[in-house]
């Protein structure tokens, strides 16, 4: 039998899983302006994606984040591994704003007015980096291995 989500986590992982399924879902539909948009504002935090066609790019994007929206929303799927999506695609994500130009007060992290969106990335990367460690073993002072559910199997 596959353990469900700890109580804890089940509210930050339908918040999180609800927004970046909603956001990749609605790419599935954007015209060529907003692909383009999309594809170069990546291209020019991460060069490598310049390769790509900007309806490539978004498609994938999309598919991405309907991937990592499901893989938080579905119960089955252990926080753990959610958490590990969640933070690579928002760690991407939180790498796009430091790099993009204008984003950030100069020398800071603190974000500008065009910043803002993209700094909401932050706090998806601490829910990610949070669930890594959900469910993990822990060894009392008894020396016993012991999982937040009991003993270990």
């Amino acid at each position: 039998m596959m353990p469900l989500p700890e109580p804890r986590d089940i509210p930050p992982r339908l918040a999180t899983g609800a927004f970046i399924l909603n956001s990749g879902l609605g790419k599935l539909k954007a015209d060529e302006a907003t692909a383009q948009g999309l594809h170069g504002m990546a291209a020019n935090a991460y060069p490598f994606l310049g390769k790509l066609e900007p309806a490539k790019f978004t498609r994938l994007l999309a598919y991405a984040e309907i991937a990592v929206g499901a893989s938080l929303l579905a119960p089955f799927v252990p926080t753990r591994l959610a958490g590990l999506a969640l933070t690579g695609f928002s760690g991407g994500l939180f790498g796009l704003y430091l790099r993009t130009p204008g984003m950030r007060e100069p020398g800071s992290l603190r974000p500008t007015q065009d910043g803002i969106a993209l700094a909401k990335d932050s706090w998806m990367l601490g829910i990610g980096l949070g669930f890594l460690g959900a469910g993990g073993h822990r060894v009392h002072a008894s020396g016993k291995c012991r999982t937040r559910r009991g003993c270990c199997r």
